[in-house]
């Protein structure tokens, strides 16, 4: 754990060689990596955390003030005390956050590796409204179900990402954990709609960057992480 005034952040690590801090998605924490870190065989020291509101990581956002600044203040408390020159990876909305992180430029970064974030308002500023459209009715829907009481609302979002039937195949631990959290999950949406970096912004990252889609993803996904990598000069796709 990383103990600040604002809060505790969940930190671990394992392995020795290059750093990778690894940032999961909502809905998740850091032990979400330990599958992946585990094919690494020790040879990457791997840095893991929860984003805020999940696992030991202590809430800091509103609903009044969701900025995505609090979720990078955080990933860059993890980095510090990592140390200098690391490998950021971010999945989903833990992508996004890292991207806030490069844009931030308060930490020394060797790389960023980008899977799969929710960049929705990268969309919008390209005039692709049909696609903005679908995440927002998306979105709309899945807020409007929760407020109506629906305890597993947020299985619309899953769906939507992971096809029909996603939620319903994970293991009962793992949906009541989305259940429980469905509130912060929010928040996170709130926080990405907010976040709207520019073309010139996104130009003037300097570090590699990597942007992954899943080959049978959500195709708005796909599409929102294939405009990331157009608007950032060193990226690969």
């Amino acid at each position: 754990m990383i103990d600040e005034p604002s809060g505790r952040i969940d930190y671990a690590e394992s392995g020795s060689g290059p750093t990778l801090v690894l940032v999961p998605g909502s809905c998740s924490t850091g032990a979400a990596w330990r599958p992946i870190a585990a094919t690494w065989n020790g040879k990457f020291r791997c840095v893991t955390t929860s984003l805020l509101g999940y696992g030991g990581t202590a809430e800091r956002r509103t609903t009044q003030d969701p900025s995505i600044d609090h979720e990078a203040e955080i990933v860059e408390a993890v980095i510090a005390k990592a140390g200098a020159g690391v490998h950021l990876v971010g999945h989903s909305f833990g992508a996004l956050i890292s991207l806030a992180v490069a844009l931030r430029n308060r930490v020394s970064l060797r790389s960023l590796v980008i899977v799969e974030a929710p960049a929705v308002e990268i969309l919008r500023e390209r005039g692709e409204f049909e696609h903005y459209r679908g995440f927002q009715q998306m979105t709309d829907a899945y807020f409007a179900a929760f407020k109506a009481g629906q305890a597993d609302a947020i299985g619309m979002m899953i769906d939507f990402y992971g096809g029909a039937g996603a939620f319903a195949s994970w293991p009962q631990k793992v949906r009541s954990y989305a259940m429980e959290t469905t509130a912060v999950n929010l928040i996170d949406w709130a926080s990405a709609y907010a976040f709207a970096p520019s073309a010139a912004a996104l130009g003037a990252i300097e570090i590699p960057v990597l942007v992954i889609t899943g080959s049978a993803s959500n195709p708005l996904a796909q599409r929102a992480n294939a405009l990331l990598a157009e608007s950032i000069n060193r990226a690969k796709f």
